[in-house]
């Protein structure tokens, strides 16, 4: 295998906080449930790795709490980053500020000091139990995200908003820049982009076709441009890599060896967010990809007949996937999050096989 020179981009692992482990898609093994212990494993052994970021997933009906996760976590890592997902629905805004101040400090400074390790996945959900209408529901978030912004870069807010009217100072407590963390956030419908453009940092994508994957970055660089900001991209992927492709196309299929599409469907319609825009584009991928899954080269979607949300992966080689990333890279994706079936061993393949052939660190901001 050849290095070449790329430019560097963000590789982040996720921990499967929403009971998403498996050794069978769509079959549950006690030994790979959601639990403390496992999660806590999985983030460690990406650590290890050399991962620069871990996603700490957020699911209301499904599995362990996020924050209090993030928060035991904390003070096990030495070096890598957390995204830390949270939902917006569940919480208020100057709570949320003073937490994220919070849980910076307790992550502790990056390499040169100069910042903390904490990013912020932002998800524009309901409360539970309740149903907001997707225009009012990604508003909230855009007000959320400014309101958060100004008070953990140490501005007092008068803001008079749909959603909030708050008049305050920020927070005593400050992350270790003095500056909000970065947001990411994600979404595919006229309101969710509309949102990301005005209020986050790093628009994340599902899996998708190249020519998808480019259309969707050109269109997001033109709504961010119209609010007088810029974005990163990142792209959400589970991934297979083995020495050759047939080994790893072989996996693929023993993941869905055992799958019956009755317990796939169940598991995909658990999610709070099983009808949203994202998710049905996911459904659109499985339907167009040919007889083996694959909807293009090396993009497998049968992970998705068993999740909602993240439905495809990367499949093949060390230099099939090497390829196929850089591919994304010159699109214009900088933060990768990958993760595979069961996560701690697919980490392990991944950090073996790819990672170090890959230019890569935590994102950059100004």
């Amino acid at each position: 295998m050849t290095q070449t020179t790329a430019q560097q981009c963000e590789i982040a692992w996720f921990s499967a906080l929403c009971d998403d482990d498996y050794e069978f898609l769509g079959v549950p093994d006690a030994q790979l449930q959601s639990s403390w212990e496992h999660c806590r494993n999985i983030v460690l052994r990406a650590e290890e790795g050399g991962f620069d970021n871990i996603l700490l997933p957020s699911g209301y009906q499904l599995g362990l709490d996020t924050t209090v996760f993030a928060a035991a976590m904390a003070p096990l890592l030495r070096r890598m980053k957390l995204l830390w997902a949270t939902r917006i629905g569940e919480d208020w805004p100057p709570q949320l500020a003073r937490r994220i101040a919070t849980f910076d400090r307790i992550l502790g400074p990056n390499a040169d000091g100069t910042a903390g390790r904490l990013n912020v996945n932002i998800i524009s959900s309901d409360m539970p139990g309740q149903a907001m209408p997707g225009g009012p529901r990604y508003g909230r978030a855009t007000e959320v995200m400014q309101i958060v912004r100004s008070l953990l870069n140490g501005e007092s807010i008068d803001h008079q908003g749909e959603h909030y009217q708050l008049k305050l100072d920020p927070p005593r407590m400050t992350t270790i820049s003095g500056k909000c963390p970065p947001f990411y956030f994600g979404g595919l419908s006229h309101e969710a982009r509309e949102c990301a453009a005005q209020g986050c940092d790093v628009y994340l994508m599902w899996p998708d076709t190249m020519d998808k994957v480019r259309e969707t970055i050109a269109d997001m660089k033109q709504r961010a441009a119209n609010h007088g900001r810029s974005l990163k991209f990142g792209y959400r992927v589970h991934v297979i890599v083995r020495e050759t492709e047939d080994e790893a196309r072989a996996y693929a299929d023993r993941l869905l060896s055992k799958l019956d599409d009755e317990k796939g469907r169940a598991i995909r319609e658990a999610s709070l967010d099983a009808k949203n825009y994202g998710v049905q584009r996911q459904a659109e991928l499985r339907g167009a990809a040919d007889g083996d899954g694959f909807v293009e080269d090396n993009l497998w979607t049968g992970i998705g007949r068993a999740r909602s949300g993240c439905g495809a992966a990367i499949v093949g080689t060390p230099d099939q996937v090497l390829a196929k990333l850089r591919a994304y890279q010159a699109e214009g994706i900088e933060a990768f999050i990958l993760s595979g079936y069961p996560h701690a061993g697919e980490c392990d393949m991944f950090a073996r096989y790819v990672l170090p052939q890959i230019e890569h660190g935590p994102l950059k901001f100004a």
